[in-house]
């Protein structure tokens, strides 16, 4: 698969055999919870000496990232410890902000409906930590939907390395051949891409140009995306069988 992304990737993907999701930015739109948190305490610790920082900064720099590497890059200086300190903090106040605020993105039920109704294997993939991660599906409802679920910080590698996406493509015994994942970050699109994954990009926060340059192969607004169901209707196993 080529690392520039092709519509034409996806086409090869008969009979669809499995599907993988990220988590944040791609089942819901929980960028702007991290967003905040990171904003206020960023703007606490005196980081970019008190200047808040910018959505635009937490898109090019923080989004897509596991908390192991961030805390390196955000604190080159201070002890690796302290830095981890900062970013479970951050992390509390996420959970604090997104309780009973997440919702799932348009077409999500439906999309999750048409997965099982065709027995699709899945997994969701994630550079969060696990409370964040279990949290959310909950939140959305979706704890028993998803059978597997990978964290990154779990992992010999996080993303944007392909080891969560290999990982999970081996827990649910699903070939990479016949499988596509959903990712809103660079970091994540890359991962999918390394481990010879089709990746479909949601736009949910990333420019479009991001994640068509890490190698999406098709970009979507949201799961009621015509070009979506366009392209479900193409692999869907259930008209094959016909």
């Amino acid at each position: 698969m080529s690392a520039a992304g092709d519509s034409r990737d996806l086409q090869k993907l008969a009979p669809l055999e499995a599907i993988l999701f990220d988590i944040d930015g791609t089942l819901c739109d929980s960028d702007p919870f991290h967003f905040l948190a990171f904003r206020d305490l960023l703007q606490q610790v005196g980081f970019n000496d008190g200047v808040p920082i910018t959505e635009e900064f937490y898109s090019a720099n923080i989004s897509g990232w596991h908390n192991d590497a961030l805390a390196g890059q955000l604190f080159p200086e201070l002890d690796h410890g302290k830095a981890m300190e900062f970013m479970d903090h951050k992390e509390a106040l996420f959970r604090k902000l997104a309780a009973g605020e997440l919702k799932g993105l348009d077409g999500l039920q439906d999309l999750c409906k048409w997965i099982e109704d065709r027995n699709l294997k899945r997994a969701a993939v994630t550079n969060a930590p696990r409370a964040n991660a279990e949290l959310v599906l909950s939140l959305l409802g979706l704890t028993t939907f998803f059978p597997v679920l990978v964290i990154g910080s779990e992992c010999e590698r996080a993303k944007p390395s392909p080891d969560p996406y290999l990982k999970a493509l081996e827990l649910i015994g699903a070939s990479p051949d016949h499988t596509f994942i959903f990712e809103d970050s660079a970091s994540g699109v890359r991962a999918g891409v390394a481990a010879g994954v089709a990746v479909v990009g949601l736009t949910t926060g990333n420019p479009e140009k991001v994640l068509r340059d890490a190698g999406a192969s098709l970009l979507i607004e949201d799961f009621r995306d015509p070009k979506l169901l366009a392209m479900l209707q193409e692999l869907d196993p259930a008209a094959a069988e016909k």
